[in-house]
């Protein structure tokens, strides 16, 4: 019974195991196709559709690629991105930790109300603000810059500022009352007693709002309008021409390079990932 119970057990983890890998497979293989792609002929793209491995591997499609169009090289676009996406993930990082610990540990009339307001905002489609925040934007002269883009960061946004509440009502009030008696201000305590416990939701913070901003494509399509300003996003829309011949092996050149931060801020700040989701209330 020992012998078939332990047999019984090893072969779960192994079917087990290899469902977990077919998943992980099916997963990655999009980008997988998109690297081999990137590496295949003219000819060879749509002819081996499927193939993951390129018959004569060639460099082109990059050199081609990062010529970019209308004499605005790919690396101008990778500026404006890592510009716009660690500015605007600085803002809304340190606004959002702020406006959470005011939430969190500040007792104020009209707190649950707010908060609640807060949570609704959540709710609403972003492309309804699209109109109204646009003829804002445009009467204050903001268009064709990053201004509409990173100003609004400055704010905070309702789901950081949720997932950092949700981190703070953790941490012991036992902690800023000591604090207190040693004489620490309200700003003295956020500084020297949360932000070094709450490195976990930061990072995790970070890591989701690097992801959607490099990504971002409809709010830098909607407010720049001058080819040297746009992002990589946009950059990549703008690339194919449906109207003439597209070099699709550019374009795929291209998106697998956009991939690389984005690939690698995960490999490195994983750890911090599962941490930050665990600790923060977002768990399923």
């Amino acid at each position: 019974m020992k012998a078939q119970s332990t047999a019984h057990r090893v072969s779960r983890t192994l079917l087990f195991h290899v469902f977990t890998a077919a998943c992980g497979l099916l997963m990655v293989y999009p980008i997988l196709w998109l690297a081999g792609s990137s590496l295949k002929g003219p000819s060879e793209i749509w002819r081996k559709v499927y193939s993951l491995f390129p018959e004569h591997p060639t460099l082109e499609n990059y050199i081609n690629g990062w010529k970019g169009f209308g004499g605005v090289s790919f690396t101008v676009y990778y500026r404006n991105s890592l510009v716009y996406t660690v500015l605007a993930t600085a803002f809304t990082i340190v606004s959002s930790a702020v406006v959470a610990f005011g939430f969190a540990r500040i007792r104020f009339k009209g707190k649950n109300f707010l908060f609640a307001c807060m949570l609704v905002t959540m709710m609403i489609p972003p492309q309804i603000l699209i109109i109204p925040q646009y003829i804002v934007f445009s009467k204050l002269g903001w268009v064709n810059t990053y201004l509409p883009l990173i100003v609004p960061r400055l704010f905070g946004q309702a789901f950081f500022i949720f997932m950092f509440v949700q981190f703070m009502r953790g941490i012991p009030l036992e902690l800023d009352e000591a604090a207190q008696i040693d004489g620490c201000s309200r700003g003295r305590i956020f500084w020297s007693v949360h932000l070094p416990l709450m490195k976990p939701a930061l990072f995790t913070g970070s890591i989701f709002s690097f992801y959607w901003t490099w990504n971002d494509f409809f709010a830098p399509l909607i407010y720049l309008n001058n080819p040297k300003r746009y992002t990589l996003s946009v950059a990549l829309r703008s690339f194919s021409d449906p109207s003439g011949l597209t070099d699709w092996g550019a374009i795929f050149a291209m998106s697998f390079l956009s991939l690389i931060p984005v690939i690698v801020l995960f490999i490195a700040f994983q750890r911090f990932l599962v941490q930050g989701i665990a600790t923060t209330g977002l768990k399923g």
